[in-house]
């Protein structure tokens, strides 16, 4: 079916891709997850399309696709699936039919558009300039839903603001169900899910797959076997689904959604509590919270007390069935003050624990800004065991990306999905450098890890396999003691390489003599050495920084100095100075981590690509820091678990943006002359492309005026 799909789409079959297309079709039958790592140009959507589709066909039973990005969502659905339906017709039983499905936030409530509700936001938080700008938005959107045949968000062109859409939105807790609102039979979301549940292919993202997997209710299609698209971004998406937070603003919001349903008087309660919690917060330094303030306690204990308090005085949940603008308002009361009770006593449970061992979530203060107020939020340490309880006990799981394989093995990404092998005393151990690993040959020449019971091949054209995992697992509690889990599936670990002939068409250059990064801003070297790069290559640089304050002042010291045009991000919105760059060889773009993943620009503009330091997380990142404390309590190494993980996967991607087609050439530039003496650079390096790897100069800027002139 592949070579009919591949031949009906007027292109050739390429080795990675069947490959892949082989080991999902295997895993599919076997009931097993597989991991693929496919390079860029290797045909990926396609090599788990065409499995997944012959499955769903013949099961009659949906698959799950999920992606991380829209843009790719809307690949998938626009162009893909449609090509590839009309190309496999004659080969199977009936059409495939698909649909996109998001949450019901991404959808417009004709309920809530006529009803009238409360705004969640008080308009003195924000910039008088920016209501204005938001009440037009509110028009359009008014105007746009008289016509609108699917109320996706996505489909408004051009987009509004959150504060705008909030008001003809609601989430799934806040939604009265088709059967008690009024609009129910002409519900936009519930029209999405009905088409959803019809199709052979469901695309959605990886925040509903998340919701889906951990609510009680369900929001996908019954599916038995789902491909995680992008998945590097996986853990941090969910991350964020179960990511709580806390702010005066928003025990405001409840207090005035409940305001005119209850006495007064018990919502004054909470109003006085959040103002406390404003008093405390604004004085509060920011940052992680590793023991909880006595008088912050108490504050958040009031909060709780008081929201159950709110709670117990709106009554019964299922008042006002025959009055829906009142139902309505009642389920909008609930679920703010649910959830302000339930992220107190949340933070609270944070500091329960004896020991850092015990720990299992993080809580950390974010500072005031303009546009938000201070805000306490609270983040589970890990999430590998809802994973692998929620998401990959009961169904088939496909995870691939062009970057899964760090350090030039699938360890690292396993243990954060929940995959990796655990043992009775605790968790996995923790990833080190490849020269502190055992190495043994496989029989087709590639190298094969032992130890951690994931073996997995190296990085690069060549293909490896290995599996973990099969047998009985246990899930480490937060005593440190490890609790029988049911038995989970087995897993297999692949690399399909890449069509691209990285060590020929690409250049990774170390810039070996420079001074290590420091704190306090780019090196003068860093800037000169910038220079001289840019004006070899003419241009055709993507600057990549590990923080738009490094960009804007390499933009700033640099604009005038290279003769050549520099745009940087914030200057314009990303796409169009990603257009810009790419209509321009001459255009340089530098900017933060938004373009690490999301720029896609084959051809002669894109010749070079700078990055400027080794992207670990900040050492004040809460939930970065949080996490490597807590591995290394538990014995582990931190650091190569958390943060060289973290700049692994960066690396990598951003080193993917340099060839997008066959015939790109280019080099890698990293200034940060760690990633060549620091005893973890080796780790680093070989999650990397293998490209033909130097530390002089000039051959480099020899290899660009070369490319400049061909």
């Amino acid at each position: 079916m592949l070579s009919a799909a591949v031949t009906g789409l007027g292109g050739a079959e390429r080795p990675g891709q069947v490959k892949m297309a082989q080991a999902v079709r295997h895993a599919i039958e076997h009931d097993e997850h597989l991991a693929v790592q496919a390079g860029t140009g290797t045909g990926k959507s396609l090599a788990y399309l065409v499995p997944a589709l012959r499955h769903a066909i013949e099961s009659d039973s949906a698959v799950v696709v999920s992606t991380a990005t829209i843009a790719l969502q809307r690949q998938l659905v626009d162009r893909d699936l449609p090509r590839l339906a009309q190309s496999l017709a004659d080969h199977l039983p009936h059409e495939p039919q698909f649909a996109i499905l998001k949450g019901r936030r991404n959808y417009l409530c004709r309920h809530k558009a006529t009803a009238g509700w409360a705004d969640d936001e008080e308009e003195g938080l924000f910039d008088p300039r920016d209501i204005s700008l938001t009440g037009r938005m509110v028009q359009r959107i008014q105007e746009w839903a008289e016509e609108t045949e699917t109320g996706d968000r996505d489909e408004l062109v051009p987009g509004v603001n959150e504060q705008a859409w909030r008001q003809f939105s609601v989430s799934a807790r806040e939604c009265l169900g088709a059967q008690r609102c009024p609009s129910g039979a002409e519900c936009f979301a519930e029209l999405a899910r009905e088409r959803a549940g019809q199709v052979d292919v469901v695309v959605t993202n990886h925040a509903l797959l998340a919701i889906d997997a951990m609510e009680d209710f369900a929001v996908l299609p019954d599916h038995d076997v789902v491909v995680v698209d992008e998945a590097h971004e996986l853990v941090d998406r969910v991350t964020s689904v179960v990511t709580d937070e806390l702010s005066d603003v928003s025990v405001s919001t409840a207090v005035r959604r409940v305001g005119r349903l209850i006495e007064q008087a018990v919502a004054d309660r909470l109003q006085e509590a959040g103002e406390d919690l404003k008093a405390l917060l604004a004085v509060a330094p920011s940052g992680r919270l590793d023991t909880l303030p006595g008088v912050l306690g108490v504050t958040l204990g009031v909060i709780r007390d008081a929201a159950f308090t709110c709670i117990t005085a709106l009554g019964s949940r299922g008042a006002d069935r025959d009055d829906p603008e009142r139902a309505g308002l009642r389920k909008a009361a609930f679920t703010a003050l649910d959830e302000i009770h339930d992220t107190a006593v949340r933070i609270l449970d944070a500091f329960g624990g004896d020991s850092e061992i015990d720990r299992a979530e993080v809580v950390w203060l974010e500072a005031a800004t303009d546009r938000r107020p201070a805000t306490l939020r609270v983040a589970p340490l890990t999430v590998a065991g809802m994973l692998r309880a929620k998401l990959f006990a009961d169904r088939t799981v496909i995870l691939t990306s062009a970057t899964l394989a760090l350090g030039g093995a699938f360890d690292a990404m396993a243990r954060q999905w929940g995959l990796g092998p655990s043992t009775p005393d605790g968790p996995a151990p923790e990833t080190t450098a490849p020269d502190e690993t055992t190495r043994t040959p496989g029989s087709d020449g590639t190298a094969e890890t032992t130890g951690s019971g994931t073996s997995v091949g190296t990085t690069g054209s060549g293909t490896s396999v290995g599996t973990a995992g099969s047998g009985r697992a246990t899930e480490t509690t937060g005593s440190g003691k490890a609790a029988d889990a049911p038995q989970h599936k087995g897993w297999t670990g692949l690399d399909v390489g890449s069509p691209f002939d990285h060590a020929r068409s690409g250049i990774l250059y170390l810039a070996r003599h420079l001074p290590q990064p420091g704190r306090d801003g780019l090196p003068q070297a860093y800037l000169d050495e910038m220079a001289e790069l840019i004006e070899a290559a003419g241009g055709r640089t993507l600057g990549l920084f590990s923080s738009m304050r490094a960009a804007k002042a390499a933009t700033e010291a640099l604009r005038d100095r290279i003769g050549v045009p520099l745009l940087c991000q914030g200057d314009d919105s990303t796409s169009q100075l990603v257009q810009r760059f790419a209509d321009d060889p001459a255009t340089c773009l530098f900017g933060t981590l938004s373009l690490w993943q999301g720029v896609d620009v084959p051809g002669p503009s894109l010749s070079l690509v700078i990055i400027d330091r080794i992207p670990f997380p900040r050492p004040d990142d809460p939930l970065a820091s949080a996490r490597q404390r807590h591995v290394a309590a538990k014995g582990g190494n931190g650091f190569m678990s958390v943060a060289a993980t973290h700049a692994a996967l960066l690396l990598a991607q951003g080193a993917g943006r340099l060839l997008r087609s066959h015939t790109d050439k280019g080099v890698i530039a990293v200034l940060d002359p760690r990633l060549a003496t620091a005893r973890y650079a080796p780790f680093l390096r070989a999650s990397l492309p293998p490209f033909w790897t130097t530390d002089d100069p000039a051959k480099v800027r020899a290899a660009l005026r070369r490319l400049t002139t061909a």
